[in-house]
């Protein structure tokens, strides 16, 4: 199966196809998913909070708990190049207001919200972020860009060599207006802006034969889920949809699947 292409746009852990039919990691006991998308664009830039007051947007931000988010680590071949956990860094979120006291241009910006896709963004000075939002590159001020999202900085999250502020900064601002775009999601050009790599654009890599991504997903101290990808622009997809739906959702689905595949090999074994 490592060389079929799936359409999986938001299928559950019990539909997506397993890479190795024992459904272990040879090395982690930790079961393992193949995992290849064709779709065209990440929820996240489509969502507006219409209609929403101001005091609905301090009851989000209040609203927001981190310990519901998804720690996990991506490897390409052997090498960690993304790590969330609560034991690499702090994670706290702060209101827009905070945060513009901790920017520098050149940073990269992360606006979360419960239930929400991550929305990122790169910020380029005089209060404002360039960020990828309803199919367009936008200059905007950090605080209408936040939607009353709570937000921090995540510029060690990618292990990649970054750029420098400047190139950084030029990479933003050279983008903003465009609309024929290379990125499916916010992250993905935020993440391209500071490192220039070309596997967070759309095609930047072909996704055919072996699949040399590993998502590895943190479910507890001692127990973690493997999936694999044939590409990071479709490993960052799935990853984003774990952080929208939250830490417990995922838990529940990898059980459901899990629980299912087993009850599968126990009734072929009875055959």
């Amino acid at each position: 199966m490592g060389n079929q292409v799936e359409k999986l746009t938001h299928l559950s852990y019990a539909e997506v196809p397993t890479a190795d039919p024992n459904g272990l990691d040879p090395e982690e006991d930790a079961p393992r998913i193949g995992v290849s998308y064709i779709f065209s664009s990440d929820d996240d830039d489509l969502e507006d909070n219409v209609g929403e007051t101001d005091r609905e947007r301090n009851e989000e931000e209040a609203q927001y708990d981190g310990r519901n988010e998804v720690e996990c680590a991506v490897y390409y071949r052997d090498d960690c190049v993304y790590e969330r956990s609560s034991k690499t860094g702090d994670w706290s979120t702060y209101s827009p207001e905070n945060l513009l006291n901790k920017c520098k241009p050149g940073d990269v910006l992360e606006l979360v919200a419960t239930g929400q896709y991550p929305h990122w963004a790169v910020y380029v000075g005089d209060f404002q972020v360039v960020h990828l939002h309803r199919a367009e590159i936008k200059n905007s001020f950090l605080t209408d860009a936040s939607q009353g999202r709570r937000g921090r900085i995540v510029n060690d999250l990618y292990r990649f060599k970054p750029l420098s502020p400047d190139v950084v900064v030029q990479n933003a601002m050279e983008q903003v207006g465009a609309k024929e775009l290379s990125w499916r999601n916010s992250e993905c050009f935020a993440a391209w802006c500071r490192f220039g790599k070309r596997e967070f654009k759309i095609g930047g890599e072909i996704r055919i034969g072996k699949q040399p991504y590993r998502l590895k997903i943190q479910l507890s101290e001692k127990k973690s889920h493997v999936l694999e990808f044939q590409s990071l622009e479709d490993l960052i997809m799935e990853k984003r949809r774990n952080d929208q739906i939250g830490k417990t959702a995922v838990v529940q689905e990898l059980e459901n699947h899990l629980n299912c595949t087993d009850e599968t090999r126990h009734e072929q074994g009875t055959n």
